[in-house]
């Protein structure tokens, strides 16, 4: 059932904290004269949507990431895929990633994800059934409840794993987010054609670098 869900899928969406990370939050004590960088300034603004951000002048917030994740990204896009990310928080740190990482979408500060999960629906003009949703917590609920492909990380509360069609094989921060790209262009037949697109764009670009 699973695979019928994800051949529809042409966009993939995703937390960050517990998906893209294994949930841990570093807090640094920040240097004297630190300035918080633009997503931190910018956190009251978004008080209205419940976004918040526990870095500022006194502290500096930092996640770590993993690797196999941004290549997911690279081979969802080699797929046809559209990608974004959902989150509560607000970080500097995961606008970052998101900017090197290219994602289409980028919502930070967002207490209903739902919401914002139609609007990005109504941006790319797709039916929710196209859509999949990568969750670990029950924030994240409303929109896998929605979407046409709801998949937990194993790391993630009962309560999600639970309503989720499919659940990862590796836990967030440590290529969850690859397993979800890679099941979706396998049902879709599409993932040893993209892996060989995405090796052969890596060969074209070492080539011109070595001449």
């Amino acid at each position: 059932m699973s695979k019928a869900r994800a051949k529809k899928i042409k966009l993939l969406l995703f937390d960050v904290d517990g998906v893209l990370t294994d949930g841990t939050i570093w807090l640094f004590p920040a240097p004297a004269g630190f300035e918080p960088m633009t997503a931190e300034k910018k956190a009251a603004e978004h008080a209205h949507i419940g976004g918040y951000s526990i870095s500022g002048s006194s502290m500096m917030e930092a996640k770590g990431f993993n690797a196999h994740d941004g290549t997911a990204i690279s081979l969802a896009r080699l797929g046809g895929l559209k990608t974004g990310l959902i989150t509560k928080r607000i970080s500097e740190t995961v606008a970052l990633r998101a900017k090197d990482l290219r994602l289409d979408h980028v919502y930070q500060g967002i207490a209903n994800k739902l919401g914002a999960f139609r609007e990005i629906l109504e941006k790319e003009n797709l039916d929710a059934s196209e859509a999949a949703f990568v969750g670990d917590d029950i924030i994240d609920l409303p929109v896998m409840r929605n979407c046409g492909l709801a998949i937990a990380v194993p790391n993630g509360r009962d309560d999600v794993k639970q309503e989720a069609h499919l659940i990862t094989n590796r836990g967030g921060g440590d290529g969850a987010l690859r397993d979800a790209v890679e099941y979706i262009l396998s049902a879709q037949g599409k993932l040893q054609a993209v892996i060989d697109e995405y090796i052969q764009e890596r060969k074209v670009k070492n080539a011109k670098v070595s001449d």
